[in-house]
């Protein structure tokens, strides 16, 4: 699975967690996946970083199985799970967040003579996304936007992902989490699930961002009544929006690699652009071997392999944002009649051929690398 290193994914359960998130974001579009889920992709802020937005709703089975559907929709660079949490520990006050060093799934066992015997399953955030979580809490940039007098902590620990609300602190349930996850700091019901679909996709990294909305011991209808979730909510979302813009920057496709000597790399790809009776020449780095310009008198085009790598990249910008649903099905039709036109190779096709071309060039003029592509194809066309 190739990476969209300039996308994010951040899902969340309950609506007043996606409306804190999605209160971060400009230039917001519905993309709708095939078995009818809806995501929004959109900016944070002004710049382009780009984040996809998803509603899982309750529990870790379904948290798991859209996490899944959003990876392989987006192939994002990492997944954020956000929202509210019960807080397990008298230091982690109300209002704070909580970033998941380890997350539990502490449901599971086997049921013995002498009691449940815990079999723990846990999963730990990638080293590099904690450095860049612990140098978003140093910057405290991502407080700026809070209202006045909100000064949340972010606190770095295990959180534990279960079936059920806690709302007691002398339950069964609560003491079986003292005893076997007694390092947890807060507890929730999804994160596992999420967790286990990022391990599933080649270790994709995921981070779980929790703001505080309760003690997890009797007082949640009281904390409820005073507005904690949506508050806590809030929180989570602003550390998670700055989150996932220094994951896009920071990440492995945003800085060139480096020599062994220290010296600077140039990126694996350059990408050059030319319209009209423009000409590109060569941009490289270091140059090993022969190098071969431009395509000689005997290797003509094939068209039908330029119209299907056009396509692949049509997708992949729609995959990007740069093309909304409507304008990427008719761009795919006119790519159709063109594919179909290619196949047939008679002459009286030509005329077909070019106008579906001329139509999906105006569908896609302002993605500039699909409209250099397609004036190459056309340049090709006019030529035959």
């Amino acid at each position: 699975m190739s990476t969209n290193s300039g996308l994010v994914v951040i899902l969340m359960a309950l609506d007043l967690e996606y409306a804190a998130v999605r209160d971060q974001l400009t230039d917001l579009r519905v993309r709708r996946h095939p078995a009818g889920t809806r995501f929004e992709v959109g900016r944070i802020g002004q710049s382009d970083c780009r984040v996809a937005l998803g509603l899982v709703g309750k529990g870790n089975h379904p948290a798991a199985v859209l996490a899944e559907r959003a990876m392989a929709e987006f192939s994002p660079a990492a997944v954020l799970f956000v929202g509210v949490a019960g807080g397990l520990w008298p230091n982690i006050r109300l209002g704070d967040v909580v970033v998941a060093s380890k997350i539990y799934a502490y449901h599971g066992g086997t049921s013995e003579d002498d009691g449940l015997k815990a079999r723990p399953k846990a999963w730990e955030i990638p080293h590099e996304a904690d450095q860049i979580a612990h140098h978003v809490d140093r910057s405290a940039a991502w407080r700026r936007g809070l209202p006045v007098g909100a000064a949340p902590r972010v606190h770095f620990g295990p959180i534990a992902a279960g079936e059920v609300v806690q709302d007691s602190g002398i339950s069964e349930q609560a003491r079986w989490i003292r005893q076997h996850y007694n390092d947890a700091v807060a507890i929730e019901m999804e994160a596992a699930g999420v967790a286990q679909a990022g391990h599933l996709n080649r270790s994709l990294p995921v981070v779980v961002v929790r703001g505080i909305s309760d003690h997890a011991d009797g007082s949640k209808a009281a904390t409820d009544g005073q507005d904690w979730q949506p508050k806590a909510a809030r929180h989570a979302a602003a550390f998670a929006t700055a989150l996932a813009r220094e994951l896009i920057i920071d990440g492995p496709a945003s800085r060139g690699g480096a020599d062994r000597d220290g010296s600077p790399t140039m990126p694996m790809t350059n990408r050059n652009i030319a319209t009209g009776n423009a000409h590109v020449g060569v941009q490289a780095g270091q140059i090993y071997g022969n190098v071969t310009v431009g395509a000689g008198a005997d290797q003509p085009i094939d068209l039908a392999a330029s119209i299907a790598d056009l396509r692949t990249h049509l997708k992949q910008a729609h995959l990007d944002g740069q093309l909304d649903e409507e304008t990427y099905a008719a761009a795919e039709a006119e790519l159709e009649a063109a594919t179909a036109c290619v196949s047939a190779g008679t002459p009286e096709k030509k005329s077909g051929l070019m106008v579906a071309l001329k139509r999906l060039r105006g569908l896609v003029a302002d993605v500039s690398e699909l409209a250099a592509r397609l004036a190459a194809i056309i340049a090709v066309v006019r030529d035959l």
